[in-house]
C-alpha cells in the first residue's frame, strides 16, 4: 500500500523534506497491497474469529491490562519484519528471538494468552490458522473490549521462521526520542504522521515502567502542567511510585483517568501538559509539531474523528508484510517456534 503522507505548508522546512524523501522511499517499499482477505479462512476454519474472540473475552474480563498487553504485541510484531509472528518465537540454538532485545524483554507480555488461542485453534483446525493473523485478529478484540472501535481485519498472513532481534531497536520508538525520530521510524513502515498520533493514542490503555517516564517527570512534567493544582498533586502521586533513583520496574498507567477505557482520555492528558512519556507529550508540546498538535487537538474534540482513524491506521499497520514471508512462510503449529 502506498503510503499516505500529510504535511501542511506550515509544517517546518526540516519535516517537509523528511516526509518526502520517506514518502519516496516508502513508496518504493510497499507499492502494493498484500494478498489478504476478509474472508481467508471461511471455509478452511469457519470458527477462527469467535476462538480468538471468546479466548480474548475470558483473558479481559479476567484483567483489563491483557487488552493492553496484546495490542502492544501486535506493535511491536509488526514494526520489526513485519506482521509475521517473529515477537512471539522462543529463543532456540539456532534462532534469537525477538523477546529479550533491550526494549522488549521488560515490556511484552501475553504470550500464553495467544499460547490459549493457538492451542484451540489447533485442536479446531490443526495447520491453517497463522500465529500472525491470531496475533492481528486478537489486537482488534482486545480493543473493543475495552471500550474501542471495530475493524475489520484482512487474514492471510504466514508466519515466519525467522526473528529480527537487530531490527527491534532500530525499528520501534522509545518513550524519550525525538519528535522527527519517531516520525521517521512510522514513515520507513509506510505510515503517515496521521496514523503515528492516531496510534499513539492506544496509550490511552496500559502501562509504562517507571524507567521510561523518570526522565519526564523529574524534567519538563511540570512546566507542561502547568499551575494546575490537579496536576501537581498527580506529578507528586507519579514521584512517589518512580523515585528519582531505583524502582526502574514499577509502574503507572499512561492514562490515570480512565486507564482501562479505550477512548479519547489520552489527548486530554496532552493538552493539559500531562502526557506520561517524554514521547507523547512531544507530539503536542514539540516546537516541531504543529501538524502533531493540530492532529492531537482534532481527537481530543472527537472521540468519533479519533476512533474512525485508529481503525484505519491500525487495519494500514496490520498490512505491513515482508513479500518473502508469503513465499517462505509457514503456519506454525506452535507460535513460540517454527516448524521443524
Amino acid at each position: 500500500m502506498a503510503p499516505s503522507l500529510h504535511y501542511s505548508r506550515s509544517s517546518p522546512p526540516l519535516l517537509q523534506l523528511m516526509l518526502l524523501v520517506f514518502s519516496i522511499f516508502c513508496i518504493t517499499l510497499r507499492a502494493t497491497d498484500p494478498p489478504l482477505t476478509l474472508d481467508y479462512y471461511s471455509s478452511t476454519c469457519p470458527t477462527a474469529l469467535e476462538i480468538v474472540r471468546k479466548e480474548m473475552e475470558c483473558a479481559v474480563l479476567s484483567d483489563p491490562r491483557n487488552a493492553a498487553l496484546i495490542l502492544r504485541l501486535h506493535f511491536h510484531d509488526c514494526f520489526v519484519q513485519g506482521c509475521d509472528g517473529s515477537v512471539l518465537l522462543d529463543d532456540t540454538i539456532t534462532l534469537l528471538g525477538e523477546k529479550k532485545a533491550p526494549i522488549n524483554i521488560h515490556a511484552l507480555k501475553g504470550f500464553r494468552i495467544i499460547d490459549r488461542i493457538k492451542n484451540k485453534l489447533e485442536s479446531e483446525c490443526p495447520g491453517i490458522v497463522s500465529c500472525a493473523d491470531i496475533l492481528t485478529v486478537a489486537a482488534r478484540d482486545a480493543v473493543i473490549l475495552v471500550g474501542g472501535p471495530y475493524w475489520d481485519v484482512p487474514l492471510g498472513r504466514k508466519d515466519s521462521k525467522s526473528a529480527g532481534y537487530a531490527l527491534v531497536g532500530q525499528n520501534l520508538p522509545t518513550s524519550d526520542e525525538s519528535l522527527l525520530s519517531i516520525i521517521s521510524k512510522f514513515l520507513y513502515q509506510g505510515l503517515s504522521v496521521t496514523d503515528m498520533v492516531a496510534l499513539s493514542g492506544a496509550h490511552t490503555i496500559g502501562m509504562a515502567r517507571c524507567v521510561n517516564f523518570r526522565e519526564r517527570i523529574y524534567g519538563d512534567f511540570g512546566a507542561t502542567s502547568g499551575l494546575n493544582p490537579l496536576s501537581g498533586t498527580h506529578l507528586s502521586n507519579l514521584k512517589a511510585i518512580c523515585p528519582a533513583a531505583g524502582g526502574d520496574n514499577n509502574e503507572t498507567a499512561m492514562d490515570y483517568v480512565t486507564p482501562n477505557l479505550f477512548d479519547n482520555s489520552f489527548y486530554h492528558l496532552l493538552l493539559n501538559g500531562e502526557g506520561l512519556l517524554d514521547s507523547d507529550q512531544g507530539l503536542y508540546s514539540s516546537v516541531l509539531g504543529i501538524e502533531t498538535k493540530q492532529l492531537v487537538q482534532k481527537y481530543a474534540e472527537s472521540a468519533v474523528a479519533f476512533f474512525e482513524q485508529f481503525s484505519e491506521s491500525m487495519v494500514k499497520m496490520g498490512n505491513i508484510t515482508n513479500p518473502d514471508t508469503f513465499v517462505d512462510g509457514e503456519v506454525r503449529k506452535s507460535c513460540r517456534f517454527v516448524n521443524t
